[in-house]
């Protein structure tokens, strides 16, 4: 009988000193149906895009897209998974259910606002590199009439490209010869082998391939948009964008996107456009 009061008291005094004897779970904060499985949030992901996404020297997944869903994740008291996949099946599988959210930093257009809940976290535009020391002088977009361009399939970069080339045929100019690949580094590696005259991607990315690789960044800046989370249920949605703004309330958010030099929102962090109908 003194052992066991002994030990009570042990608890008690414990309590009192705000320590808790048994740790309490973390609840999850969104369920099924709003994410396919409970306790986990299944994410796609394409990591070619370094800093955003890409795998390091041991084929861990890395990037500032990486750290913030993770973070949000913790958040939301869920486990992360992600799924790496080319850019291109990623809609077609988040509509399936096949993943909760695409994590790939996907650009906010009208239209895909209609097909999906996307939630803007930050900002990027569009650049064009060029082989070292940029022997074809390209420096606009109108340099960029009759020249070969590598671009990732299905992304923002490319869409411009082929705004671009529908300005330069109304002008009378040559269009461009736009050569689509499966991921960025592809295209990226068209150029170093001189298959294509410029390789076309977003400005974060063709800052850190230029470190890597020595091209010539040529042209930056072009036609800015957000970037977004999206997803295909809008209660997970609207916790992304809670918790969003609980880190930015708390400074974490900031500390993140200045960690990769990544442009912030300077908006309110909620679902931009009417969603899925």
């Amino acid at each position: 009988m003194f052992r066991r009061n002994l030990a009570l008291a042990a608890i008690m005094s414990l309590a009192a000193a705000g320590v808790p004897a048994i740790a309490q779970p973390c609840q999850p904060q969104v369920a099924p149906p709003h994410v396919a499985t409970a306790g986990k949030l299944v994410l796609s992901i394409n990591p070619t895009l370094p800093p955003m996404q890409f795998v390091d020297e041991r084929g861990q997944l890395k990037g500032l897209n990486v750290d913030l869903a993770e973070e949000i994740a913790k958040r939301l008291c869920l486990a992360p998974e992600h799924i790496r996949i080319d850019f291109q099946a990623m809609i077609p599988g988040l509509q399936a259910g096949r993943w909760d959210v695409i994590n790939t930093g996907i650009f906010w257009t009208e239209e895909r606002s209609r097909i999906m809940y996307l939630v803007n976290y930050g900002s990027q535009a569009v650049s064009v590199l060029t082989p070292r020391g940029n022997p074809q002088n390209i420096r606009s977009v109108a340099d960029l009439a009759g020249r070969s361009v590598a671009v990732e399939t299905g992304t923002y970069a490319e869409r411009k490209l082929r705004d671009f080339n529908a300005e330069f045929e109304k002008s009378g100019a040559r269009p461009m010869t736009i050569r689509t690949f499966n991921t960025g580094a592809e295209g990226y590696q068209a150029l170093a082998a001189g298959q294509v005259d410029v390789s076309a991607s977003i400005d974060i990315t063709a800052a850190e391939i230029v470190q890597r690789t020595g091209l010539t960044w040529a042209i930056k800046g072009v036609g800015g948009a957000p970037i977004a989370f999206a997803f295909r249920d809008r209660t997970l949605a609207q916790a992304f964008a809670g918790a969003l703004t609980a880190m930015a309330a708390d400074g974490s958010y900031h500390r993140l996107m200045d960690k990769y030099g990544f442009a912030k929102l300077t908006e309110a962090f909620a679902i931009n456009g009417p969603g899925p109908r």
